[in-house]
């Protein structure tokens, strides 16, 4: 069995490659892993003058379940926060949306499907 380090390293690997995969795609990475009470933005980007708050799924393969489906409505909750405390501890006041991005395979193959506007904070 992994261990909790090998299961953080191998996720914070696989966060750094999405980033790379947004930032392809037109999106400029703002920050990463941010804590805030009782939540954690995995990536913090701007699209245009949109700031977007992203939640990384990876999973090996779908045989348990597509990596979107653990986005839950408690998660989103904690995003929603999290993305709160953000505004407010940076002083932002922008327009935001929520993506996911599905990750599934393992490096050096990777699929990714990315969901603009996830869900909603209201």
């Amino acid at each position: 069995m992994a261990s909790r380090t090998d299961a953080r390293a191998r996720g914070a690997h696989i966060e750094r490659l999405a980033a790379e995969w947004l930032t392809a795609r037109g999106l400029m990475l703002v920050a990463s892993n941010q804590h805030a009470k009782g939540g954690e933005i995995d990536l913090v980007m701007r699209d245009g003058d949109t700031l977007v708050f992203i939640e990384v799924r990876h999973r090996a393969d779908s045989r348990h379940g597509h990596p979107l489906e653990t986005i839950t409505a408690t998660k989103q909750r904690r995003l929603i926060r999290a993305a709160r405390f953000y505004l407010a501890r940076n002083r932002l006041s922008c327009p935001c949306r929520f993506d996911a991005l599905a990750v599934t395979g393992a490096p050096p193959v990777l699929d990714f499907e990315w969901v603009q506007g996830a869900f909603d904070a209201f």
